[in-house]
């Protein structure tokens, strides 16, 4: 298994993301990810998933839980340890896809 810090070596830079909003279906809000020591993997994970599918859809969450490699397991095993990488699990349990909203600075 690649380990999370390889994966991001593959990922484009999000260095002009200020922050990312997620939205639910019905416009309220999800979350968000600010550009910020701690959540910097997981701003470019979702600034992927977002380039790729435009939302976060059952096929962007599948991916992006391969792409945080050992987190996943982690997060399934400890729920709350890793909130980005629960929302992607949230996602695929409730088949509820989220809107992004990309915040440049």
């Amino acid at each position: 298994m690649q380990k999370f810090s390889d994966v991001l070596l593959t990922l484009d830079s999000a260095d002009e993301v200020q922050r990312i909003e997620l939205y639910h279906e019905n416009g309220e809000p999800a979350g968000s990810i600010e550009n910020k020591p701690g959540s910097q993997g997981s701003l470019k994970v979702y600034n992927h998933l977002y380039k790729m599918y435009g939302n976060i859809t059952l096929d962007a969450a599948v991916e992006g839980l391969a792409l945080y490699a050992e987190h996943t397991e982690d997060a399934e095993n400890c729920p709350g340890k890793h909130p980005n990488v629960d929302r992607l699990i949230d996602v695929l349990e409730n088949e509820e896809p989220l809107t992004v909203k990309i915040i440049t600075h």
